[in-house]
């Protein structure tokens, strides 16, 4: 679904992205794990078409999204839940959702029946629905960027670091949601600093380090590895 080879991209003159190749497949669970400064974020972001890359090539669906302006790819299938939420603080929850759903086609059927699917997924979008965004808490924001992008109904959804700042229960929710989405047959790329959990619900992992992946595999067997336990777990395995 998602192929990237030999992709260097930064910010101006600073080279963020080094030489990265990586892929994920349909209906995966795919994270990328590693220390702040790494280039998780920078990785999204040129994904996303938000920075231009260097060198390289992103192809979403034997697509190249390398030329495309960002607002083209989410009606691709591909989108993106972003760090901090970036919810629309001033707009109730409903119009924040609605505003997900802007690339739908089929009228306001379509779009009803996406509201009802994240209203499902996530209930207390439900009973918050007239409220201002700006108001919710954080793990409800989070759920809220998650609904928004997820009305586009997309084949592929990058998360960048979605547990930041959430209280561990709210995080076991958001996990909960990420394996339901690759059961309902979507495909998540998953950028988390929260290596174990990321690292437990995932098919296969990347370790970014410098804007290089350094190591890659099953998800079960970098969770064994360990430099990944030393580095990103704070243990060493104990034989």
């Amino acid at each position: 679904m998602l192929k990237i080879r030999n992709l260097e991209a930064g910010y101006g003159k600073l080279k963020v992205l080094k030489h990265v190749s990586m892929h994920v497949n349909k209906g995966e669970i795919v994270t990328i794990i590693g220390a702040n400064g790494a280039g998780k974020t920078t990785l999204l972001s040129a994904i996303s078409g938000l920075i231009k890359i260097g060198a390289g090539e992103i192809l979403f669906q034997d697509r190249a999204l390398g030329s495309l302006p960002p607002q083209k790819i989410p009606a691709l299938g591909c989108v993106m839940v972003p760090e901090g939420r970036q919810v629309f603080a001033p707009l109730s929850v409903e119009e924040n959702l609605i505003l997900g759903g802007h690339v739908l086609k089929g009228g306001n059927d379509i779009l009803e029946e996406q509201l009802f699917h994240q209203y499902e997924l996530f209930p207390i979008l439900k009973e918050r629905r007239h409220q201002f965004a700006g108001t919710l808490s954080g793990g409800e924001q989070q759920m809220l960027a998650m609904g928004r992008a997820l009305m586009s109904k997309p084949s592929l959804v990058m998360m960048d670091e979605p547990s930041t700042g959430l209280a561990p229960l709210i995080v076991q929710d958001i996990f909960r949601v990420v394996v339901r989405l690759r059961e309902e047959g979507k495909t998540v790329l998953l950028v988390e600093q929260n290596a174990k959990a990321a690292l437990g619900i995932a098919d296969r992992g990347y370790v970014l380090e410098t804007g290089t992946v350094i190591l890659q595999g099953p998800a079960a067997d970098l969770l064994d590895n360990r430099d990944v336990q030393r580095a990103y777990l704070g243990r060493e395995k104990i034989e």
